[in-house]
Order: C-alpha cells, then sequence, then structure tokens
C-alpha cells in the first residue's frame, strides 16, 4: 500500500470493536496484531486431515450456521487456521455476516480447543471484510484495513476487492476511491467496484472518466457503466453506451440484455426492444427467467401489452416458477390504465394457484385504487391480512393510496398509523391524501411529525406539501415552505414546485402575484404554469389576464383542449358570445376535440358511467324521476341554479336544464335508487366538478343524508350534512 495511506493508518488509534469483543478474552485484537508483526499470516503447513475438516465446515457453515457446525465438531475443535477460514470464509458466501464476525472475534480469543489463538491471513480478513460489508459496520471494516496496513499483510488481488467492495457497500465512496488509487494490482472486478461506488455516491462525471480510463472493459463493465448511468438519471448517455458496446463487438450476457430491455422501456423505444428482443431470440435466452421479465416489461411499459402477455402465455406454458411474471404483467396493465384487466388478471393468477406476493399485492391496490374499486380494495386488503403479509413501506404507502384515491381517507389514516416501519415513501403517500381532500393543516402537520422523526423529505415530499397550501389558502405557509426547501434541504424547485406556488397565489386571488412569479422565475416557457393562471383567472373572473395567459399558450402550441375551453366559458359567463365564436371556431379548424365530461359510480363489482343528458341508462326513467323530486326538494331548501355559468347563448329556462341533468348529478341519483338509505356514496368523475353541482351536492348530501364524496381530476370532496371538506375553495 501507499506510504501515505500506512503512515495514516499508523497513527489512528485502535481500539477493539464491540463486534469483535470476545467474553472469554482479554485484547484478542492486539495479541492478533503482534501475531501479525511476526509475519505468521504466511501460509502453514496444512495437513490434508485439517483440509479435509477445513472442506466439511465449510458445507455444514452453508448449510446450517456457523454454531451448529461447532457443535457437530465438538470432538474436532477448530484450533486450526483452515477450520477458522473455512467457518468464517463460509458465513461470508451463505450470508451470515454477524455470526462471520463472532467466528472471527472467537479465533482471536483463542476460542477453539487450547485455548491458542490463530492469525488471520488473507483469506480470513477476505471474508471478514465481506462479512462488514454485509452488515454495512465501517468501523469494523475500517479497523481491519488497519492491521493489514501495520502488519505488512501481503495484499492480493482479491483482498484488495474486499476491502474496496467493503467500502463502497457501506457508503464511503471517497474511501473507496483512495484504496483503489493505493492498489499495485488491478483486476476488472477492481475496475467495476470502483466505477460502481462512483456512480452509486452520485459522481457521474467520475465514474464515466474511471471507465474510459479502464484497460479492462468486458461484459460486467458495460453492465456497470450502462445501469448505473440509468439510475442517475442519465438515460439518454446510457443508450449512447449501450449503441458504443455493441460498435466494441462485447458479447452480451443475461444481466445486459435485462438492462438493455429495461432502458428501452423507461425511453420508450420500441423499436430498440425489438431489436434486441430479436438478439435474445438468436443468442438461445428467451426461457431466461430473467430476460423474460424485462423483456415482458419493456412491452408493458411501451404499451404493447398483447405482446407481453404473447410472452408470458408462451413462458408460461415450459416453466412454474412464475410470480415474477405475473406480478409484471398486473403492474403493466395499472401502468397503461387498464386496472380492470389488472385485476382480472390476478385473479386468473389466484385461481392458478400462484401465491400472492407482497409486491404484486401492491400492484392490485395500486389498480383498485386508480379505478375507486373500493370494495375490491377492500377484499385486497383483507386477503393481505389473511396471508399473514406484513404491511411493509411499499405495501402500505400503496394501500394507503388506494384508500385515500377510493374516497375513504379515515381507513387510509388507520392503514398509516398501524405501519410498524414508516419511510419518506410512506409519509409523503399519507401527506399527498391529505392534500387531495384540502386538508392543508393537517398536512402540515404530517409533515411536522415526519421532521420529528428524522425523515428527510424528497421533491415529491414538497410538491405535495405545496399543493396542501394551495388547495386550502395557506399562502404564508406556502412561501414559507418553498423558501425551506432550498435553504434547509436543498432541494432546487422543478416546474412541478414552481407550478404549485403560480397555483397557490392564483387560488388565492394573488393574480399579480402569481404573473410576477413567473417572470421573475423565469419560467415562462412552461406551458402548465399559464394553463394555472388561466385557471384561476376564470375562478376570479378576471378577463385581462387570462387573455394574457391564452396568448402564451398559444405562442408555446400548447393550447389544448382544457385551455380553450376554460377560455370560451369565461367568453360565455361575460356574454362575449361573439368571443366565444370564434375561440370555438379555432378550436374547430385546428382541429382540437373538447373531452366529454363523464362520471361513474361502482356497485357490486359494475361501473355505471353517465355523460350529461345520458339517456342510455336501463334505469333513466328512474334516475330522472329521482333527480327531478330530488331537485325540488333541494330548491325548497334554498338552492338556486348556477345559471350563469351555462356557455351556452340560450334562454334562462334551457340553461337552468342543462345543469339538471349534469353527469355526476345522474350518478348521484343512481346511486340513491340503487342503495340502502344513508349508505354512502362514492363519485367519480374525468372532469373538475362545476360551482352548480358542487353547491347542488351540498344540499343533496342534507337532504338525503348521506355522505357524498366526489373525485374529480383535481382532487376529493366530501359533502355531508351540506358542507364540503374543501369549505368551497377549490
Amino acid at each position: 500500500m501507499a506510504r501515505a495511506a500506512r503512515k495514516a493508518a499508523a497513527a489512528a488509534p485502535l481500539s477493539p470493536p464491540p463486534t469483535f469483543s470476545s467474553p472469554s478474552s482479554a485484547g484478542p485484537l492486539t495479541r492478533a496484531r503482534r501475531l501479525l508483526a511476526r509475519g505468521a499470516e504466511a501460509s502453514l503447513s496444512w495437513t490434508p486431515r485439517e483440509l479435509a475438516r477445513g472442506c466439511v465446515l465449510a458445507s455444514w457453515v452453508k448449510a446450517h450456521g456457523f454454531h451448529d457446525a461447532r457443535r457437530a465438531f465438538d470432538g474436532t475443535p477448530a484450533t486450526s487456521l483452515p477450520q477458522w477460514t473455512a467457518i468464517i470464509s463460509g458465513c461470508a458466501r451463505g450470508g451470515r455476516h454477524a455470526e462471520g464476525l463472532r467466528a472471527f472475534a472467537e479465533m482471536l480469543g483463542g476460542g477453539g480447543g487450547g485455548g491458542t489463538t490463530a492469525a488471520p491471513n488473507a483469506f480470513v480478513l477476505a471474508g471478514v471484510l465481506r462479512c462488514c460489508a454485509g452488515l454495512g459496520d465501517v468501523e469494523s471494516g475500517r479497523r481491519v484495513h488497519g492491521w493489514m496496513l501495520r502488519a505488512g499483510v501481503r495484499q492480493d488481488v482479491v483482498l484488495c476487492n474486499a476491502l474496496l467492495d467493503m467500502y463502497a457497500k457501506c457508503g464511503h465512496h471517497g474511501r473507496a476511491r483512495r484504496a483503489f488509487g493505493a492498489m499495485f494490482d488491478k483486476d476488472a472486478v477492481s475496475w467495476n467496484i470502483v466505477v460502481s461506488a462512483c456512480l452509486q455516491g452520485g459522481d457521474v462525471p467520475g465514474a464515466v472518466r474511471l471507465f474510459d480510463e479502464s484497460p479492462l472493459q468486458d461484459t460486467s463493465s458495460w453492465n456497470t457503466i450502462i445501469s448505473g448511468l440509468m439510475r442517475n438519471g442519465c438515460a439518454s448517455e446510457a443508450l449512447g453506451r449501450l449503441q458504443r458496446m455493441v460498435r466494441a463487438g462485447v458479447v452480451f450476457n443475461h444481466y445486459t440484455y435485462s438492462t438493455a430491455f429495461a432502458l428501452a422501456g423507461m425511453l420508450s423505444l420500441l423499436d430498440l426492444g425489438r431489436q434486441l428482443h430479436g438478439r435474445v431470440v438468436m443468442a438461445a435466452l428467451e426461457d431466461d427467467a430473467f430476460v423474460c421479465c424485462s423483456l415482458m416489461d419493456m412491452y408493458c411499459k411501451c404499451g404493447e401489452m398483447e405482446a407481453a402477455l404473447s410472452i408470458f402465455d408462451r413462458w408460461s406454458r415450459f416453466t412454474g416458477d412464475v410470480k415474477f411474471a405475473w406480478s409484471t404483467m398486473v403492474a403493466g396493465y395499472v401502468q397503461n390504465g387498464r386496472e380492470e384487466e389488472a385485476l382480472e388478471f390476478f385473479c386468473r393468477m389466484l385461481r392458478e394457484g400462484v401465491p400472492a406476493e407482497q409486491f404484486i399485492l401492491t400492484s392490485v391496490a395500486a389498480a383498485c385504487g386508480n379505478a375507486g374499486m373500493v370494495e375490491q380494495g377492500r377484499q385486497v386488503h383483507g386477503f393481505v391480512e389473511k396471508l399473514g403479509h406484513k404491511f411493509d413501506a411499499p405495501l402500505a404507502s400503496a394501500m394507503v393510496d388506494m384508500y385515500s384515491k377510493c374516497g375513504s381517507l379515515e381507513d387510509a389514516c388507520r392503514i398509516f398509523d398501524s405501519a410498524p416501519v414508516k419511510n419518506v415513501a410512506l409519509w409523503t403517500t399519507m401527506l399527498c391524501s391529505y392534500a387531495s381532500y384540502g386538508q392543508g393543516s393537517m398536512a402540515i402537520e404530517i409533515f411536522d411529525r415526519m421532521k420529528v422523526e428524522k425523515i428527510t423529505p424528497n421533491e415529491i415530499t414538497l410538491v405535495a406539501v405545496l399543493s396542501a397550501c394551495s388547495h386550502s389558502g395557506l399562502v404564508s405557509e406556502g412561501d414559507h415552505y418553498f423558501n425551506l426547501m432550498q435553504e434547509e434541504y436543498g432541494i432546487v424547485p422543478s416546474t412541478e414546485h414552481y407550478n404549485c406556488m403560480v397555483d397557490l397565489y392564483g387560488r388565492a386571488g394573488l393574480l399579480d402575484k402569481a404573473k410576477n412569479f413567473i417572470e421573475e422565475n423565469n419560467i415562462s416557457h412552461e406551458a402548465i404554469v399559464w394553463k394555472t393562471l388561466l385557471s384561476a383567472c376564470r375562478l376570479h373572473k378576471n378577463i385581462e389576464y387570462a387573455e394574457l395567459a391564452s396568448e402564451k399558450l398559444i405562442q408555446l402550441e400548447q393550447c389544448d383542449s382544457g385551455s380553450y375551453v376554460l377560455m370560451s366559458n369565461m367568453y360565455a359567463t361575460n356574454s362575449k358570445w361573439l368571443d366565444t365564436f370564434k375561440l370555438r371556431s379555432s378550436m374547430r379548424e385546428r382541429e382540437v376535440r373538447k373531452q366529454p365530461g363523464q362520471s361513474w359510480i361502482h356497485l357490486k363489482n359494475v361501473v355505471h358511467t353517465f355523460v350529461a343528458g345520458d339517456m342510455l341508462h336501463p334505469r333513466s326513467a328512474d334516475i330522472y324521476a329521482c333527480l327531478e323530486k330530488l331537485m325540488g326538494r333541494l330548491k325548497e331548501m334554498g338552492y338556486t341554479s348556477r345559471i350563469d355559468i351555462v356557455v351556452h347563448d340560450v334562454e334562462e329556462e334551457q340553461r337552468e336544464a342543462s345543469l339538471k341533468f349534469h353527469s355526476e348529478k345522474l350518478a348521484i341519483a343512481f346511486g340513491i335508487i340503487s342503495t340502502p338509505a344513508g349508505t354512502p356514496l362514492r363519485i367519480f368523475k374525468n372532469l373538475r366538478v362545476c360551482e352548480d353541482c358542487h353547491e347542488a351536492i351540498k344540499f343533496m348530501s342534507r337532504a338525503t343524508n348521506r355522505d357524498i364524496v366526489v373525485r374529480d381530476m383535481y382532487r376529493f370532496h366530501h359533502f355531508k350534512d351540506g358542507s364540503c371538506s374543501c369549505e368551497d375553495f377549490w
């Protein structure tokens, strides 16, 4: 090792780590150091009998663990170095890292028969370093490194690689780089470890530089740099490296194909995925489980579910172990918005006797949440408990999100509170749930609890906090958290954070401040912020700023149907019918189509969908009769129609009639005639709920004595006893 490294290590005090302490010995590390200093680490003369015992011991350790192996050999205590080497190396290979360190402590303390100590050699030290890496115990690893430097242990490439790997896996990437620089001999594994360490530490330029300097670029090296670039968000650069790998003629292995499929899926490069698929067939790797699941996942991410299903059906005929394949398909259906098919596929899986693991239940819960299927979601919840699965953080997050999206915030809170382990994703999911229900104060309380629990928020957490402030009118709080995310957490604001702030000011009526914020932060090129400002202008009836936002969107060529409709509705609300006509003509010329409003309700595992004035439902006559009677009751209670929001130049009676039969009102009427009195109703809508429906549903909740939860494209509205959870601020 380098002289500077030896000097630094010699200057550091050596106190025995608790992990290595042995109750039956005093100062075993000091004795080991003396033995090493005398050169006792050199290879000893091992008899055939000792070697045989070592081999048998290694097998026992791997299968049964250290203590069982020792009990099995009570008559032949492990006093020789081959036996200790077998035990410690076996523990390292078998993942019994804590037992490996305990064995090392016993070895140093003379724990074998006769109470004599054995000097650790390079094989033992490499095994101990692997145990330290497995436990993340960098302090013990540093002490081992110190012994190596003091005693002058001959550090071959295998031992040095174990040292590099220990520092890298413990997160000390700088130490790994320094140890790598001090190595005299380096093999491909050495280069791979240090490149991977740079990538794990976020030093992408350093990793690329080291990779390019490496004289030993084998398949594993290319796999390391490509997958590392992907993990660090450098997908385009990873694609360039993959192309260079092909030009260099490097042979792909199963991990290369798996990584390449993941890259094609990440970038939605279907043509690349198909080319890779052809290469897999030629390489006869189509039946490899690792490759096949990656291939299916690629097709799922590219929206080609039929191709993914074809591969699944072919593969499942030849192998029985397809749990990951089932999970990939269910997740693929969810990613592509085909939740009902995801649930059907899950039911098929159960019928075929495939056990439901936690990771697939996470996807199924997501499907239920996205589709708003609360009853199916409850069945999944019951299924989890019946199988005895623990609510780890990913599964708990999925269940919290499911209940929240299905309009049952109370159940979401119960799952969150009962989760034994809460990571940042689970905290963020709960925070997002409160934000979507307009409960800004509760969202802020969750954020404060996160800080007390020493959970560091991420970018998504701050988006949720700012959104919660926006939907609750908490302007000063929003300003505080926007500054906090930069000053305390070092999070650079993204478009989502900026848009939340524009929304915060816009909803609160601070349109001047919203416009100035856009200009001051140089985000005028982002269409989303102008759409948000346009929506706020509609809310506060400010046609001047609305026209400005609309002009900006047209300049950016981002004026989609929603933006056109917002502007058209503003003109109509202000009786500017000529401007309304011109804007709608422009929509026709540009072939911009308005998304039709739809509402739906789930009853007895059936989805009932409605559009405004819908007469296609089998029970239309009953629905309209119920709605006519209910609207009459609402008027007696004080409800008046918001005819000012009707966007057509028609008579007042026609305006009122058009409002009466909006899709959400039809869905609620169907729910009323189809469920027992007092049953909560959950309605889903693909657009923003209008002001008239919002007002009418408040009266409906009081008239029918029902809780009515409406989930529109932006948030939840929980109507109860004549009021809404949003407090009329949405």
